[in-house]
C-alpha cells in the first residue's frame, strides 16, 4: 500500500492521542479566556478542533477554525505571531521536559462534511445508493 497522507503508518500512538488531546483542550481555554495579548486575536472566538502530535511529541499541529469562519485567512498567522506566549502556557499545562512547537492550520472537516453531504444529496447518487 503505498504511503500518503492519510495512511502513513499504524496512526498515531495512545500518548500521542492523550498529548494532543490536552494540548488541544489547553489552546482552547486560552484562546476562549482571552489570556493572550494581542488585540487582533482577542476579537475573534478560536475553534480548536484537533491536535496532532509528531511521534516524538516535538511538533503539535493545531487545527482551527474562527466561529463563523470569519477572518480564517488570518488566523494561522495570527497565532502563530502569538506562538510563543501560547507554547508557554501549553508547557506548563502538560508537564514535559520540552514544551511542542505549535503550529497552526485551518480546519477543513467541516467543509469536507458539508461536500459529502452535497454529494450525497445528489440524484444520481441517492439512485446509486438505493439500488
Amino acid at each position: 500500500m503505498a504511503k500518503n497522507k492519510f495512511h502513513d503508518g499504524p496512526g498515531p500512538s495512545q500518548r500521542q492521542l492523550q498529548v494532543g488531546e490536552t494540548v488541544r483542550r489547553t489552546l482552547a481555554e486560552v484562546l476562549a479566556r482571552g489570556d493572550i495579548h494581542d488585540p487582533d486575536l482577542a476579537r475573534m472566538s478560536v475553534t480548536v478542533g484537533e491536535v496532532r502530535m509528531s511521534p516524538d511529541l516535538k511538533i503539535a499541529t493545531a487545527y482551527v477554525m474562527p466561529l463563523g469562519g470569519a477572518g480564517q485567512e488570518d488566523l494561522p498567522a495570527l497565532l502563530a505571531r502569538n506562538k510563543g506566549e501560547l507554547r508557554r502556557v501549553v508547557g506548563k499545562k502538560l508537564g514535559l521536559k520540552f514544551a511542542p512547537d505549535l503550529r497552526f492550520r485551518l480546519d477543513t472537516t467541516f467543509d469536507q462534511m458539508d461536500e459529502t453531504r452535497r454529494l450525497f444529496s445528489r440524484g444520481d447518487v441517492r439512485r446509486d445508493l438505493d439500488e
